[in-house]
């Protein structure tokens, strides 16, 4: 990481320990649904953590035999954004992370790529008084697989002289994708992933 000019950094479960915090919020969300669907909730959501709640939505309503429209996709995810927003920012920082970031050197450059919306996690970065730190920051709805791209060209970025942390398979396939080299970091709930990527990995940033 310390070799790397260009670092892409995925938010929940890289910067924030947070990934349990959205889990959590989901089963609130949803708390009226079937036990059952609650179950296939929680696991989806842990499986999947670097997918959109745009994208999580319809399926767990699909579940539910509940009506699937925009306007109440929509409606679920303003929900959603209400109950998980403080909770991120509160959530704790990942160790390390938050002196590693402040200390970048040698012109390194800085980006965020989430899942999170682009308004909610500029909101959120400044809270937590670190969106100065990074010199682009993409949220949903742009996919993280085209964020990499994107940035690749217009900041004319070298994939070998990259690197993209993350803890998810959505992060893996983004940077594969991209010929970015990838570092997972190690969580609790990613052992699948620990067994199965032939990546670099991490349990933190100190």
């Amino acid at each position: 990481m310390l070799k790397a000019k260009n670092i892409f950094f995925d938010f929940d479960g890289v910067i924030k320990d947070s990934v349990e915090v959205k889990k959590s919020a989901f089963i609130e969300l949803f708390q009226s649904f079937e036990t059952n669907i609650l179950n296939k909730i929680e696991k989806h959501h842990i499986s999947n953590s670097g997918m959109s709640r745009y994208e999580k939505i319809p399926i767990y309503l699909e579940w539910a035999g509940k009506e699937n429209t925009e306007s109440e996709i929509e409606n679920y995810a303003e929900k959603f954004s209400l109950l998980v927003k403080e909770r991120v920012i509160s959530s704790n920082w990942v160790d390390g992370v938050e002196s590693f970031i402040k200390s970048k050197t040698n012109g390194q450059l800085f980006f965020i790529l989430t899942a999170t919306p682009q308004d909610e996690i500029e909101e959120i970065l400044d809270k937590i008084k670190i969106r100065h730190l990074f010199d682009e920051v993409i949220g949903s709805p742009m996919k993280k697989i085209d964020a990499i791209k994107i940035i690749l060209s217009s900041y004319y970025i070298a994939p070998s002289n990259s690197v993209m942390i993350g803890d998810s398979k959505v992060d893996f396939d983004a940077a594969l994708y991209n010929s970015v080299p990838f570092i997972l970091r190690r969580t609790s709930i990613n052992k699948n992933l620990q067994n199965s990527l032939n990546c670099k990995m991490i349990d933190n940033f100190n």
